[in-house]
């Protein structure tokens, strides 16, 4: 990520960033390729023609859907019925759905469903941060744990962590170090498993330093799952994203099916990652090729079985499931649900979680996304909030081509995560706006500048890091209105989409306190953007404190 943006910030700090690196020709030829492709993506944008405002007739259509429209349905959510046949949908009651606020709100209630889970929690994370707060959290654990030991009727407790390698293995006192206690006192209870990419191997992995490697590719699934409760979000378990990190958060509330089908995907991202043993070393699962010892393709060939093994029975579970709810030959009414012990309230909320690894071949994520960008109608609007405005080739056609509106919340320099960084890293903010400034100039060139607005979060001590994507009227043609929202994982930038990542696709259907609690998150979001992003583009020069100096 860091090194990806780096390279895409002009030449003058291209050579400031290349004097930084005396004695590293590793590095500097790395960044190097780098520079050369995005400046091949810059000047195919140069190019780009009037023909781009036709992008949305020429994409793809909507894949087929391979049965007619569910009329038993709510009304509404058809338009979104073609993504079940890529991933299983799960209908829950918006009531079972929250929105959290902050980050202390996150942490507070991780820890809370930590004292009282009886029988798994499963955290998926990048990496887990090595400060108190992050260790506090590690004692919950460990509390947890040593009460299901001692109760009257022992508990089978598991604990499952899924973090990436590269990340969790940076320096002397690291994720592995912050777990080691949990697995030498409860190895039998414990599971950590540490994520590899496969495209990190041979003299790539020897050459490319530690700080740098994330570049490659990393283990991006956020999920934190306590019994039949989960969080989804884009927050990592460190300090930060505990207090003053401002990211996004989805609560579900009693959802077995959805808590099993994230156990089940954590499991398999674990079955083909290493597992960390008591004594801080690493072992691949029995009968499992290794991801950069073994063969490449072999790898790849079995993790993406072993995934999509997932992914097709959970989707075969769902689709039984909604033929016997809204299909069966006797349906069952509220009444008899109720009496046979189901006092769930009926579904308005459908969620789709959308997977993207894409070393693996599965871009499910990607081709969602972009389908649904592409039938943004005419009076659809769409907001966008990422903490690293990045977007792919792609991304910047559909949002330039298609005839939605489009408010793009981003982090001033400011709150970005790297502002105030030694050495390379320092030059990040700087480079994320030269990129926003180019895109700006396109959108301003095409006279787009009132359907595609762009504001900048700031807080005073803040920084930035929520990624979500919510379509409000999405295919405008609704006669009961519909909301998406995209919440996690990536934020159509380059970086997720190389990562192993999942995003959660939410349709609501005619539930107006969950559209109330959507939109006050976002405009407290957007309270603290001060000022239109362009203010920025025309400030930054070569003179600019954001810049370093050799």
């Amino acid at each position: 990520m860091a090194a990806a943006a780096a390279a895409a910030a002009g030449p003058v700090l291209w050579r400031r960033l290349l004097g930084l690196l005396p004695g590293r020709p590793g590095l500097a030829a790395l960044l190097g390729r780098l520079s050369d492709r995005l400046g091949r993506n810059r000047d195919r944008r140069r190019r780009r023609s009037p023909w781009l405002l036709l992008a949305p007739l020429l994409s793809p259509a909507v894949p087929q859907v391979t049965s007619p429209p569910c009329c038993l349905c709510p009304e509404g959510v058809h338009r979104f019925q073609w993504i079940r046949n890529l991933v299983p949908e799960f209908g829950v009651s918006s009531s079972h759905v929250r929105v959290l606020a902050s980050p202390a709100e996150f942490f507070e209630l991780m820890k809370g469903q930590i004292k009282v889970a009886k029988r798994r929690v499963v955290m998926a994370s990048l990496y887990l941060g090595t400060g108190p707060l992050e260790q506090e959290l590690v004692d919950c654990l460990e509390n947890t744990l040593e009460k299901s030991l001692q109760a009257k009727f022992p508990s089978d407790l598991k604990v499952s962590i899924l973090l990436d390698f590269t990340r969790g293995s940076r320096g002397r006192k690291n994720s592995r170090t912050m777990l080691l206690p949990l697995l030498q006192r409860f190895p039998e209870q414990v599971r950590v498993s540490l994520f590899h990419t496969p495209n990190l191997r041979g003299l790539l992995r020897l050459l490319i330093p530690e700080r740098f490697n994330e570049t490659i590719g990393l283990q991006h699934i956020k999920v934190y799952l306590f019994d039949n409760n989960i969080i989804l979000s884009g927050a990592n378990l460190s300090d930060s994203y505990f207090t003053n990190r401002q990211d996004r958060y989805v609560f579900l509330q009693d959802c077995p099916e959805i808590a099993d089908f994230f156990t089940e995907l954590v499991d398999a991202v674990g079955d083909v990652s290493l597992q960390l043993q008591g004594d801080d070393t690493v072992q691949v699962v029995e009968g499992m090729v290794h991801p950069y010892k073994g063969d490449r393709a072999a790898y790849c060939r079995a993790a993406n079985k072993r995934v999509m093994d997932v992914i097709n029975s959970a989707r075969a579970r769902q689709q039984v499931l909604h033929a016997q709810t809204f299909h069966g030959d006797s349906l069952l009414t509220q009444e008899d649900a109720a009496a046979a012990g189901d006092r769930r309230p009926a579904p308005d909320t459908w969620i789709y979680p959308l997977i993207q690894m894409k070393p693996f071949e599965i871009q499910i994520d990607e081709i969602v996304t972009e389908t649904l960008l592409t039938e943004a109608e005419r009076g659809a609007k769409i907001y966008l909030t990422t903490g690293y405005f990045n977007l792919t080739q792609a991304y910047m056609d559909l949002v330039l081509g298609t005839r939605a509106e489009y408010q793009i919340l981003l982090a001033s320099p400011e709150v970005n995560g790297f502002f105030g960084a030694k050495g390379v890293a320092g030059a990040i903010p700087a480079a994320y706006v030269h990129i926003e400034r180019q895109f700006y100039r396109e959108v301003c060139s095409l006279g787009q500048q009132e359907r595609v607005q762009l504001q900048e979060y700031w807080r005073r001590g803040w920084t930035f890091h929520a990624k979500e994507l919510h379509a409000d009227d999405l295919g405008g043609c609704f006669r009961k209105h519909v909301e998406l929202l995209r919440v996690g994982g990536g934020a159509c930038g380059h970086l997720p989409w190389s990562s192993v990542s999942p995003t959660l696709a939410v349709t609501f259907s005619g539930t107006e306190g969950m559209f109330l609690s959507l939109r006050i998150i976002y405009l407290v979001l957007n309270g603290f953007s001060v000022f239109p992003s362009p203010l920025w583009f025309f400030l930054l020069d070569v003179n600019s404190p954001l810049i370093p100096h050799s």
